[in-house]
């Protein structure tokens, strides 16, 4: 679509009862990232009230019409989600707004490949968008959905606000408490005030640059001699984003001993087999769904299910040619009348999805009128490497859906809300935590993704002796599945977190992922390292993991640049004094803009002479480095002393003793084009 064209969206698909609209962009440096956000208008262009009004604060509205969904990876970046139920949203509303702004001095000027799409309830793209020269904006209209008779239509806006996400939702009525410059400036404040007491006198500072005038979208005007409503005093929406702190120690236990055990709503000793844990999982889950909407809604809204009366069901039995089919489960949502179904197959443990399995639900769910199949492992899947392959019979007019879940992706979202964000009520709560319990013993078969797959051994072999060649099809095999565990890796800190944890894609515009994975899988040949990069909100910089299968060993790494302002002895020496509580053995290197490389030291050197950090040379300090090393486990699996239990490990070790502790203010006064520059 071009900017300023509509298009119905009856006129593209019968199936747009629920519709998914994904914002995505690619950021060049790895760590720049925006926020989505809703208006839902009436007839004058206006919210109705300050509820009418979702982002990072307020995702979801209660009559399931519109739900956040978070950010997803994709193969050269992350798209965020949002779900639109259209057939719950409000009679009185006209219009729905959707936009994207930039935290702190961050410009949508500096990010690639900015775009919006639409997709139908079964998945299927009907449209995109791009917004082009985007500018030093720091917030964007991407697109509206507006009524048109009966139905509903899209128009490509791509028009952009320069006062952030507090001037776009101001000039559709919201009433905002824009208190994140105010959080920006304090923090700034406080870091000014450090450098001065570490350098003895004032810090230099330099004249702020001027920014490019920018034509915005202007604000939508009542008509000429409507009075304004009065507002109702109620709080505000905050536009500073929310601060998560982790939950307080448990509770001391009442029993005697540690032999006592807690009664469970769930038990899962008694589980003997495979089939067994399948049943009992699928039964847990779909129980807890029906229970606790928040939950449910989080898992499904993105598989185009409306919000409504949810009953899930066990072992259903349904014709198929001379004998029935018996699905794990089914998951059936009412609203307004209509019915929308979905078939479950589910896997525990490294038990593979079966193609002729899958193949006959998706034929009985298309003779049946269901909408989807959702198949639900410990598997990760990738974008463009489907886990099975079914045919589709386009002669069909009822499309049906195939998705895929994956158990780390349910505990990661039941977490969420227990730890993080909340549910309804203390029962709900409850519920929760003890399937987080069922899914985490050792003995459910629910641990997410375990098994670096069968070329991993032969791999190393072939590295170690170097006889593993470019092409070998089992590096790629390897390549995949390091994507697969960086992924889950991502899911559970960011659960443990309650923040966005999201791997970092480089790649150019257009990258076909096939393409990206097959020339990682040439270097692992040529120089024996597996490598990824995650960004976690609020952090100074990009994590980076590195596994050498050479040395057998991983190193957890981040780069923070350097203020803008004050002395660099004033730096060196607040950072080593944030880094009182990091591991002694934390190798820190400073960055300089010179090819000769910086000084560099163990921390436990370091602390006595921080000065040792400065370059003798006087080069400029553009940033630190700061990285960690362990030895890798070997084993392909699970286990203590496999590959993925050390992986893991070394991402939350790195996490919780190093980066904790860095200033996150230097990210917010330090532009990314001059990091950019910088680097």
């Amino acid at each position: 679509m071009i900017m300023g064209s509509n298009v119905a969206l009856a006129d593209m698909s019968d199936d747009i009862g629920s519709v998914i609209v994904s914002l995505g962009w690619v950021s060049p440096t790895g760590e720049g990232d925006a926020d989505v956000s809703v208006l839902l208008l009436d007839a004058n262009g206006k919210v109705r009230s300050d509820g009418d009004f979702y982002f990072y604060n307020h995702p979801v509205a209660a009559d399931g019409s519109v739900q956040l969904l978070g950010k997803t990876p994709t193969a050269d970046g992350s798209e965020d989600r949002i779900s639109f139920d259209l057939t719950a949203v409000p009679a009185g509303i006209d219009r729905i707004v959707v936009a994207a702004s930039r935290y702190g001095e961050a410009r949508f000027g500096e990010l690639e490949d900015v775009r919006i799409t639409l997709a139908d309830a079964a998945g299927e793209s009907l449209l995109r968008f791009a917004v082009d020269d985007a500018g030093s904006v720091t917030a964007v209209i991407f697109g509206e959905l507006y009524r048109r008779g009966e139905g509903w239509k899209f128009r490509a806006v791509g028009q952009g606000y320069e006062t952030g996400l507090a001037g776009l939702a101001t000039d559709f009525g919201v009433d905002i408490e824009d208190d994140a410059a105010t959080e920006a400036e304090a923090d700034l404040d406080g870091a000014e005030a450090d450098e001065q007491v570490d350098a003895g006198t004032p810090a230099p500072s330099e004249e702020p640059a001027g920014q490019a005038p920018l034509e915005a979208i202007p604000a939508p005007r009542r008509p000429e001699g409507e009075a304004p409503e009065p507002r109702k005093p109620a709080t505000r929406p905050r536009t500073a984003k929310k601060k998560v702190t982790l939950p307080k120690t448990v509770k001391k236990t009442l029993a005697e001993n540690d032999s006592w055990r807690q009664a469970r709503l769930f038990p899962v000793s008694v589980l003997k087999s495979d089939r067994d844990r399948e049943m009992r999982a699928t039964s847990v889950l779909l129980s807890v769904m029906a229970q606790v909407p928040e939950f449910s809604r989080r898992l499904t809204a993105g598989f185009g299910a409306p919000a409504g009366r949810m009953e899930t069901f066990t072992e259903v039995s349904l014709p198929h040619g001379e004998s029935p089919r018996r699905p794990d489960g089914v998951i059936r949502v009412e609203r307004a009348g209509k019915l929308w179904t979905a078939l479950v197959e589910t896997k525990t443990n490294g038990n593979v999805l079966k193609a002729d399995q899958v193949q006959a639900y998706m034929d009985i769910a298309a003779r049946r009128g269901y909408e989807a199949v959702i198949t639900l492992t410990n598997d990760v899947a990738l974008e463009g490497r489907p886990l099975v392959d079914v045919k589709i019979d386009k002669r069909r007019k009822h499309k049906v859906a195939l998705w895929h879940l994956s158990w780390a992706e349910v505990a990661h979202q039941a977490q969420m809300l227990i730890r993080h964000e909340g549910v309804g009520n203390a029962a709900h709560a409850w519920l929760l935590q003890e399937l987080l319990h069922y899914l985490q013993h050792e003995n459910s078969g629910c641990h997410g993704f375990q098994n670096m797959g069968p070329a991993w051994v032969p791999v190393r072999n072939g590295i170690d002796d170097e006889t593993l060649c470019q092409g070998d099809a089992r590096a790629l095999e390897v390549v995949e599945n390091w994507e697969r565990l960086i992924r889950q890796v991502c899911l559970r800190l960011g659960g443990e977190l309650g923040q966005k944890v999201l791997p970092v894609q480089r790649a150019k515009r257009g990258t076909d992922p096939k393409e990206r994975r097959n020339r990682l899988a040439d270097q692992l040949c040529l120089d024996g390292r597996l490598q990824a990069e995650l960004r976690i909100d609020g952090t100074p910089g990009v994590l980076t993991v590195s596994a050498d299968l050479r040395t057998g060993k991983l190193r957890t790494g981040i780069e923070i640049p350097a203020p803008e302002q004050g002395y660099p002895l004033s730096w060196v020496k607040r950072l080593v004094r944030h880094l009182a509580g990091a591991p002694a053995d934390l190798h820190v290197e400073t960055l300089v803009d010179s090819d000769t490389g910086g000084p560099r030291g163990t921390l436990e050197r370091l602390r006595p002479e921080p000065a040792d950090l400065l370059p003798k040379d006087s080069a400029r300090i553009t940033g630190f480095r700061l990285s960690l090393l362990k030895s890798m486990g070997s084993g392909r699996g699970n286990a203590e002393t496999g590959f993925i239990r050390s992986v893991d490990d070394a991402v939350h070790r790195f996490y919780t003793t190093v980066v904790v502790h860095l200033d996150t203010s230097a990210t917010r006064r330090t532009p990314s084009k001059e990091r950019t520059a910088a680097k």
